[in-house]
Parts: structure tokens; sequence; C-alpha cells
């Protein structure tokens, strides 16, 4: 039997010796970046798919239509289980109900005033037995954490815009929009999701009224700053 496993052993390190791939060492055109590097052996290989200084380095300057570093943006961050983002929150705005799917989001401030909200998973319960939603009130220096899977949501209640960060424990974290998704289902899966409570012409109204953008506006904020709801 002892004989029969070390067999086993160095069988398990000779295979890939006597039919080693081998390892990449240039960019394919059938193949995006991010999926080569993906694909390859080792980390060794991955650096030899990256060979300028340049290929390193992410210019949130350039990257105004998307500021999200990640796998896609970013090649250099595969392997790592990170990305980042550094953008701004308009004045009087809110972000859509959201969650990230793959990674926990820690949310840093760098100036202006957010208020955020987030509820974690079922059977998070605060001290009246129902579910609970954590607040953060912050300002600039302040961070707060998003558990992965947790829906969130952040409202810049001021007349300035309100710049952060955001760093990812995925490199490919996600978004999922809760309204929209929701909705998206059928008419009866909803009806008895909210028991009953919606009629069907009333899910259609709900539907067409949910916005597009991953922006909405805050209507009280916007007549206290005297900004025109058309200007985002």
């Amino acid at each position: 039997m002892l004989a029969q496993s070390i067999i086993t052993v160095l069988l398990a390190f000779a295979l890939p010796a006597m039919a080693a791939p081998q390892p990449i060492s240039k960019r394919s055109t059938e193949l995006s970046l991010t999926a080569q590097l993906r694909l390859a052996d080792t980390a060794v290989d991955r650096y030899k798919l990256l060979p300028n200084d340049t290929d390193f380095v992410f210019d949130f300057n350039n990257a105004t239509d998307l500021p999200v570093a990640n796998s896609q943006t970013f090649p250099a961050l595969v392997g790592t289980g990170a990305s980042f983002s550094i953008s701004q929150l308009p004045a009087c705005s809110m972000t859509f109900l959201h969650l990230h799917p793959r990674a926990t989001e820690l949310f840093a401030l760098t100036s202006g005033h957010i208020i955020s909200e987030m509820v974690p998973e079922a059977n998070v319960l605060n001290a009246q037995g129902s579910q609970r939603v954590i607040h953060a009130d912050l300002h600039p220096g302040m961070v707060t954490i998003y558990p992965a899977g947790s829906f969130h949501t952040q409202v810049n209640p001021d007349c300035e815009a309100a710049n952060f960060t955001a760093s990812f424990t995925s490199e490919e974290f996600a978004v999922g929009l809760v309204a929209e998704e929701t909705f998206s289902l059928s008419d009866g899966v909803l009806a008895r999701t909210f028991g009953g409570s919606f009629a069907g012409q009333d899910i259609e109204k709900v539907r067409g009224a949910i916005p597009s953008s991953m922006l909405i506006r805050v209507e009280e904020c916007l007549r206290k700053c005297g900004i025109k709801k058309r200007e985002v």
C-alpha cells in the first residue's frame, strides 16, 4: 500500500513534466488579454503577457466613461482578487439600490457628504426583531463596508458633488440592480412575492417607472439647491 502511494505521488509530479504545455509568452489575436491571463499556467507566464511597465498602471484621468479598474479594463488585476473605483456622486442624487454578487466593497469618502444604507442577509435582525438596516453618515476620511451580496445605496443630500473611492474583493465584482431585476420576473411571481398587494396594471406601472440609470435624483434636495432635475 505504501509503495502504491509513493508511485501515485511520483506520477502526479512526473506526468505534468512529461507533457508540460508551452507557456503563453505572447498575446494571441483570438483571445482577449484578460482571457489569456486567466488561462496562463503560472504567475510568471502572466508577467510575460504584460511586458510593458505601462501594463501595470490604470489612469483614472482617461477613464471617465467607466471609472472602474477591474480585470476587463485593467488586465494586470487578473489573479489578484481585487478591483478599484474612483468616482463621484452628483449633488442631490442617489445610487439605485444594488448589490455586488461576487465581492465585498470598502467605500471611502474623500470629499462631500453621503448617507449610506445597507441591508445584510436574512435573519440579521434589529432589537425589535425586524430586518436590520445599517445606516452610515459619511464625511471625508470615513469608510463603510458592504459585504458581498448585501443590498446598499448611497445618497448625496447636499448641493455639491461627493467624491469617493471603492475597493472590491474580486477582480470582477459585478452589479445587480435590485428593482430592475426584481420587476423583470413574471407578474404572477411578483404578485405572490408581494402578498397580492400589486394588481396587474400596477406592476406594469412600476416596471415602466424604474429608471435605467444607476442614479436617481432626490427631489427635496433639488428644490433646496435650486437644481433642475435634468442636470445630472
